[in-house]
């Protein structure tokens, strides 16, 4: 099986995992500096592109998977989406967002409970799903610590 262009960018978090070492933070990072475009942050633009992202990342990943084995580092297309569902309804301010950017990426590298459980799903469904559970975690924690400053 092969990868045409639009695969290997899209799946890829736009060639991040292609970067030999933190390809995830890389993903993240590309994340981040998209969400960074004036209007970027409405809901009516973010969630739209979050669900089309998962359900291509859910189908691209197992293509990933075929090309490089079983949730390759190549994949970080889960990374751009947990980031994006980690920012949803928070204020566009940097020291959110950046917030955001080290709190997603320390939940996605520890995964708490559910979130490694669902590793273990087949394919491009697991490459996604714990990610996702990883950015609920980060947009819970966050919109509460906001709610408590507020």
């Amino acid at each position: 099986m092969k990868l045409n262009f639009v695969e290997k960018l899209l799946g890829s978090g736009f060639y991040t995992g292609f970067i030999p070492f933190a390809s995830g933070t890389f993903g993240s990072l590309a994340a981040l500096i998209i969400y960074a475009i004036p209007g970027f942050e409405k809901s009516e633009v973010l969630i739209p592109l979050i669900i089309l992202f998962t359900l291509y990342g859910i189908n691209i990943g197992n293509k990933f998977e075929d090309v490089y084995g079983k949730d390759p580092s190549e994949c970080t297309i889960d990374e751009v989406v947990g980031m994006w569902i980690s920012l949803l309804f928070l204020p566009k301010i940097l020291w959110i967002s950046l917030t955001a950017f080290f709190l997603w990426r320390l939940l996605d590298i520890i995964k708490p409970y559910p979130a490694r459980q669902f590793e273990k799903f087949a394919g491009g469904l697991g490459i996604m799903a714990d990610d996702v559970a990883a950015a609920i975690y980060t947009l819970i924690i966050l919109h509460l610590f906001l709610y408590i400053l507020a």
